[in-house]
């Protein structure tokens, strides 16, 4: 009986739809029900009605790992919705798409259920998370040099490494937010998607090429099949992928950690939600305070 207990303790949990959510281990040592979300009030926050953020989500659930098992996914919660709690109170307004206008897949199994803030703003923006707008439709009609946005936000989780990275469109609204002097936002594997910048354009011309930043590293996502979190080893490398390209992540473990180089700020894993929020906020301030 205790050896069955014990293994179902490291199982993933098999879903509906055959894919798997992480084991009980893998929750009790990767989730909390309560974030460290700090309800920092902003003196400069934004009071204007114009500019905002536009977060890139995933549509995507099930990540096939390279033994053929489907991982239940999505973007973070607490990856997504701390920030977004700086972000607002900050004065930013957020715009939400995804590749097609699908719907926002989100892990909700790491949902932190005694948590009022985090619930409430996803509540406050489950319309959008429902019914997104389409990267196609705002590549056709977006990209200009009016437009409101002041930062790229692109959201954790593993869910982020499935359809963004290969999308032109993705890339495009990543080339023209760099070329534009926004901020790009990107947290845990959130910058996945800035592989897409590097699609049609010459070799050695990617746009974060020479930055440094942190993201969830390698190596601890190939440690976390053996506590259940995931049925097995990813198909690709998130951080073997930016360095091809010129970019170096810094952080080898998960601790929090977060960094600025230029108008990139990355955090490492849901760890750094809250500072990443904070620094992001501050960072978007600080550039409307510098041109007023």
């Amino acid at each position: 009986m205790f050896l069955l207990q014990k293994i179902m303790f490291l199982s993933p949990k098999k879903e509906s739809d055959g894919s798997y959510s992480p084991s009980p281990l893998g929750l009790k040592l990767a989730t909390v029900k309560k974030s460290d979300y700090s309800h920092d009030k902003y003196t400069n926050a934004y009071t204007g009605n114009r500019l905002k953020v536009l977060m890139i989500c995933t549509e995507e659930k099930n990540m096939t790992m390279k033994n053929g098992k489907q991982f239940s996914t999505g973007n973070h919660p607490v990856e997504m919705l701390v920030p977004m709690l700086h972000l607002q109170s900050a004065g930013f307004d957020i715009d939400i798409i995804t590749p097609t206008g699908k719907p926002v897949q989100i892990e909700m199994w790491a949902m932190p259920q005694d948590d009022d803030a985090v619930k409430g703003i996803y509540q406050k923006y489950k319309q959008q998370f429902d019914h997104p707008g389409s990267v196609t439709d705002f590549v056709n009609n977006s990209l200009t040099h009016d437009s409101p946005y002041i930062a790229v936000y692109l959201p954790g989780g593993h869910g982020a490494m499935l359809g963004l990275p290969e999308n032109p469109g993705v890339g495009e609204i990543i080339r023209w937010s760099h070329k534009q002097g926004q901020h790009m936002l990107a947290i845990c594997h959130g910058p996945a998607a800035l592989l897409a910048a590097n699609i049609g354009v010459e070799p050695g011309e990617f746009i974060y090429k020479g930055y440094e930043m942190t993201a969830f590293p390698d190596e601890v996502d190939k440690q976390t099949p053996m506590m259940g979190y995931m049925p097995g080893q990813l198909p690709w490398a998130l951080g073997k992928a930016l360095n091809a390209l010129g970019t170096t992540v810094l952080n080898k473990k998960i601790n929090g950690a977060c960094h600025v180089d230029r108008k990139l700020v990355s955090g490492d894993s849901p760890l750094a939600a809250n500072e990443f929020g904070k620094i992001a906020a501050n960072c978007l301030l600080n550039e409307i305070d510098k041109s007023s």
